[in-house]
C-alpha cells in the first residue's frame, strides 16, 4: 500500500520537527522553500538542503529537489524528504497529497486554502480552523503548546519569543541595519554579554547581550533587513541543545500527527 504524502510548506526548524514526526510515523514527506531561506537554528533544519544539496536531523535526510522528477524519486528513499524551492507550493497541485502543513510560521496565512487536500492544518496565529484550514495547531509556548484546533486560531502573536532560563527578547539576535551579514562566530560556540558575533556590512557589530551558547546564527552571505532574527543565544549553555529538535517543535510535530490520525485514520 502507498505511504500517505504530506507536503509541508517551509523547512525551518519548526517545521523540520513536523517533517521529522510524520516520517516517523510512516509517512511520505515532500518540503517547499524559498531560494534563499534566512534560517537561524541550521543545524536542526532541513531548509540547509537549499544550500548543501543534503542535510541529515536524527538520521532523517532531507534532500534537494530540482524538479517534480526528482523529488517522486526522491520519495522512494528510506527516510528521505525531498526539499524543492517552491515558494508558491504549486507541486501540491502536482501531486495531491492528503496533507498539507502550513509550517511557514509567517503569522498571517500567504496562500493556503481549506481545499488544498484532504487535511489542511496551520501552524500558530493567521489561520481559523474550519475557514482556511482544517486544523490549527497552537504554537505560542505555554500550557496550551501543540493544542489541536478545531474550530478557531491560535494565539495571537506576542512578538515576545518563549523565556529561556528567563531570558527572552534578550536571547534573540535581530539585525541592527539592514545589509549582507558575515557571522565571524559558529552555531556551537561559547559566548559572553558584549561578545561580537558577526557584522552587516562588514562594519555594523552584532552583538550577544546575554552569555551562552550560539543556538542559532544565520548563513553568511545573506542580505537582511533591519530587525530581521538573525541569531539565538541559550543561557543554558548546553552545546548539545544547538543539535537537536526542540521540544516545541517535536510537540508540534506530534500534535499533528495526531490530528493526521484522528482525522483520516492510522497508518496500518
Amino acid at each position: 500500500m502507498k505511504k500517505r504524502l504530506a507536503i509541508v510548506k517551509g523547512a525551518g526548524d519548526l517545521a523540520t520537527g513536523v517533517g521529522y514526526k510524520l516520517v516517523e510515523a510512516g509517512y511520505q514527506v515532500v518540503m517547499t522553500e524559498i531560494s534563499e531561506p534566512t534560517v537561524v537554528r541550521r543545524r536542526v533544519a532541513f531548509a540547509e538542503a537549499v544550500y548543501e544539496g543534503h542535510v541529515t536531523v536524527q538520521g532523517v535526510t532531507a534532500k534537494l529537489a530540482n524538479n517534480l522528477a526528482q523529488v517522486i524519486r526522491l520519495l522512494e528513499e528510506k527516510k528521505v524528504i525531498p526539499v524543492i524551492i517552491d515558494p508558491e507550493a504549486t507541486v501540491i497541485k502536482d501531486l495531491s497529497p492528503m496533507v498539507v502543513v502550513d509550517a511557514i510560521i509567517a503569522k498571517k496565512n500567504i496562500g493556503t486554502r481549506i481545499d488544498d487536500a484532504s487535511l489542511v492544518i496551520g501552524i500558530g496565529p493567521g489561520f481559523t480552523a474550519g475557514v482556511d484550514v482544517g486544523v490549527v495547531i497552537e504554537s505560542n509556548r505555554g500550557p496550551d503548546l501543540a493544542k489541536i484546533i478545531y474550530q478557531g486560531a491560535a494565539e495571537p502573536n506576542t512578538d515576545i519569543p518563549g523565556a529561556v532560563d528567563g531570558y527572552t527578547l534578550e536571547r534573540v539576535l535581530r539585525a541592527p541595519a539592514g545589509g549582507i551579514f558575515t557571522g565571524i562566530r559558529d552555531i556551537g560556540d561559547h559566548v559572553t554579554a558584549g561578545e561580537t558575533i558577526g557584522y552587516i556590512d562588514g562594519q555594523i557589530s552584532v552583538e550577544a547581550q546575554i552569555a551562552g551558547v550560539i543556538r542559532g546564527l544565520l548563513r553568511s552571505g545573506l542580505r537582511v533587513k533591519m530587525g530581521l532574527k538573525i541569531g539565538d543565544i541559550d543561557p543554558r549553555g548546553i552545546v548539545d541543545l544547538c543539535y537537536q529538535i526542540s521540544d516545541k517543535a517535536l510537540a508540534i510535530g506530534s500534535a499533528i500527527v495526531k490530528a493526521c490520525n484522528d482525522q483520516l485514520g492510522e497508518l496500518p
